[in-house]
């Protein structure tokens, strides 16, 4: 996917190098000079205290500590930054053609584990979105793990996996959101996971319609509509599931096969519609 020179969306929140969860204390300005006080009165080095603070820096219940990203994961920061921009241009346009209006997510970038409105998560959920605060929020190793784990390499597959769950930020404004989770505990769980496998296949669809603009636009190289396809197929329910069990159980899919996924991803690439994205009224998936 072609990025050079394009914008870059503002609303993306860097967390990299922030520990998540409560931490006590932490030095205000005036604590750091009482600090650097009493150090020096005692015969130490003020160095080795601004050292310290400067390494670790407690903001917002986080910790931060020094991180320095790779040149490589800096170029994924940036790569990732312009497909939110895209999505931005996208929906906007869409919501409008549609008598709505767009409100822009914030993509949130962390390592390892990150507190957001959905609760304190880890980075082995992979990327997610939470609904309560409308954000999208992404570990950007797990581009390594789509490489290595999925077999799924390529910008594009990235660009992918932001665009769907930039899906689910859609769905959160249609209210489809609201409805599906609402069902949680009030129909048998395999009712839900089949609600659930629906949602996720028209966050798909949405990735594909956003697919389908940015091809429009010029902005798509060979070889890219086929990464985001072998994505979606490595991270199917049944592929994913014969790797781990070596079998499948049908019922507990929450996400679709990785023949759903492409064929609806597909489906949206090829539309570039939401009116053709209703996965909750077809008999047939």
């Amino acid at each position: 996917m072609d990025v050079k020179g394009r914008r870059k969306s503002s609303n993306v929140e860097d967390r990299r190098g922030m520990s998540a969860g409560k931490v006590g204390g932490g030095l205000g300005g005036i604590g750091i000079i009482i600090v650097i006080i009493y150090t020096l009165l005692s015969g130490g080095d003020a160095g080795d205290v601004l050292n310290t603070v400067t390494k670790s820096i407690t903001q917002n219940g986080q910790t931060t500590e020094v991180y320095t990203p790779s040149r490589e994961e800096e170029e994924l920061a940036e790569f990732v930054s312009v497909v939110l921009a895209d999505t931005e241009d996208i929906w906007t346009q869409i919501f409008k053609d549609n008598g709505m209006t767009y409100q822009n997510p914030t993509l949130v970038l962390f390592t390892e584990s990150v507190s957001s409105g959905c609760g304190l998560q880890s980075a082995a959920v992979g990327p997610f979105y939470c609904p309560a605060d409308y954000k999208l929020y992404i570990d950007l190793s797990f581009y390594g793990e789509l490489k290595d784990r999925f077999k799924a390499p390529g910008d594009f597959a990235m660009a992918y996996v932001v665009a769907h769950e930039v899906g689910h930020h859609v769905q959160t404004l249609l209210g489809t959101s609201q409805k599906v989770h609402a069902l949680n505990g009030k129909v048998s769980q395999a009712e839900y996971n089949e609600q659930v496998k629906r949602f996720e296949l028209q966050a798909d669809y949405l990735a594909g319609v956003w697919a389908h603009y940015v091809q429009s636009k010029g902005y798509l190289e060979e070889g890219d509509f086929e990464e985001a396809l072998t994505a979606a197929h490595a991270i199917g329910d049944d592929t994913l599931q014969m790797e781990a069990r070596g079998y499948v159980v049908p019922e507990s899919f929450t996400h679709g096969t990785s023949e759903q996924r492409m064929r609806w991803f597909t489906k949206g690439y090829k539309s570039g519609t939401l009116q053709e994205g209703d996965t909750f009224n077809l008999q047939d998936l």
